[in-house]
């Protein structure tokens, strides 16, 4: 289907892991921030999604990048 519309393959599957990993850091899911606060109990869950802040920031700007400029997503490849 995504060819059919004229869509690179890579870039589509790269653009879906990075929204699924953005969707596992942040909230309401942030399953990942939840599996921290498991094995670290003694942290408190504001301050582990403090601290995955600057990865959520890095991840929003590394999506806009790549819709802005897919070439980058295949430019390595081949």
């Amino acid at each position: 289907i995504i060819t059919s519309i004229g869509i690179d393959p890579v870039w589509f599957g790269i653009i879906t892991v990075l929204t699924v990993e953005l969707g596992l850091i942040t909230p309401p899911v942030g399953m990942n921030v939840f599996v921290i606060k498991a094995t670290a109990p003694h942290i408190s869950l504001g301050q582990i999604f403090r601290g995955v802040t600057p990865f959520i920031i890095s991840d929003f700007i590394r999506l806009a990048l790549l819709i802005a400029f897919p070439i980058l997503s295949t430019m390595l490849v081949g």
